[in-house]
């Protein structure tokens, strides 16, 4: 007989989830049976595969120990082999807020890269002493959003589940303000507005399509802008974005007759060459957050902007970035 109880960072999932991240070795169709005939027990009875876990649950297992995860090989955690390196702009016991380069893949690629966002981060939290993973049963630091290799600014990464499952939250009702700053190699239709238009993401090429009008497959998109500055045909671009799609602003923008520079998708051959710029001008600027409580409460309305942008002080030097809106 063994048992397991539950702790802060696995409350909340259903009891498949949890024994899936937990016990990697016992297979889903056995899993099921043990449920089914009684020999997983939650709280000494009978449970369900869907039961929600709550704190201080036991779970009491009549299985081989052959299905617990200290019998599997002991390997060297992949995230160890990447560096702790972090440009950290915020962090508080639940969130870390970081300011990502250029050039660094949050998630492992088809490549297999070892050098990820995710990977410094888990690094990091380790060496803090704030993350082991043989401490955790099934919970593991992550990523709340997400930037293109060619994209640097602002990702949120969660270090417990309730903050993960908070940021999830705000990021779906769409209540964290999220602000870009790009170059464009066109100005606008306008110094300022805010258009809305249909996103399609094509199943071939990693491109997504812009429509005007509804069709189907097409999502709708929303997306503010306005002209900061402008210098030798080229314009300096804050975007707030009201949904988030796969690559919206730089293809957004692009269908505006405005695509940024540097962009090899959706971008002008033509200016990237001039300028001799070859990946997206495009950086995620800031972040405000609502008012709060719970495990976010000390980011409760906090505005957290990147220290700096290398393509402003480079095509804009001199110009004033406007303040928050509070």
């Amino acid at each position: 007989m063994r048992q397991i109880t539950i702790q802060q960072n696995d409350a909340g999932q259903r009891l498949d989830k949890f024994l899936a991240k937990s016990m990697p070795a016992l297979p889903k169709g056995l899993m099921c049976k043990f449920i089914r005939t009684k020999h997983i027990k939650r709280n000494g009875k009978r449970c369900a595969i869907s039961d929600r876990l709550e704190p201080g649950d036991v779970l009491t297992f009549f299985i081989s120990d052959d299905f617990f995860p200290e019998h599997a090989p002991q390997q060297t955690p992949d995230f160890l082999k990447a560096p702790a390196k972090l440009d950290v702009v915020y962090e508080d016991t639940q969130v870390l807020i970081l300011n990502k380069p250029v050039g660094l893949v949050v998630h492992a690629d088809n490549g297999g890269t070892e050098d990820t966002l995710i990977h410094r981060v888990l690094h990091h939290l380790y060496q803090a002493g704030t993350y082991d993973p043989a401490g955790e049963q099934s919970f593991t630091p992550a990523l709340c959003n997400r930037l293109d290799r060619n994209t640097g600014g602002l990702v949120i990464a969660a270090k417990t589940a309730a903050a993960l499952r908070d940021v999830n939250e705000l990021i779906r009702s769409r209540q964290l303000c999220k602000q870009y700053l790009c170059v464009t190699a066109a100005l606008p239709p306008r110094q300022q507005d805010r258009v809305q238009a249909y996103h399609r993401k094509q199943p071939a090429g990693n491109l997504v399509e812009i429509r005007d009008a509804p069709a189907e497959g097409f999502a709708p998109i929303d997306t503010e802008y306005r002209v900061l500055a402008q210098e030798q045909g080229l314009s300096l671009v804050l975007v707030t974005l009201h949904t988030g799609r796969t690559h919206q602003i730089r293809a957004h923008l692009a269908h505006l007759g405005a695509p940024l520079l540097g962009d090899n998708k959706y971008g002008s051959v033509r200016a990237n060459r001039r300028y001799r710029v070859f990946t997206q001008q495009l950086w995620a600027w800031r972040l405000g957050f609502p008012e709060l409580d719970g495990a976010l409460a000390p980011l409760s309305g906090r505005i957290v902007t990147a220290p700096e942008v290398p393509f402003v002080s480079a095509f804009f030097p001199g110009v004033q970035l406007p303040p928050p809106i509070t």
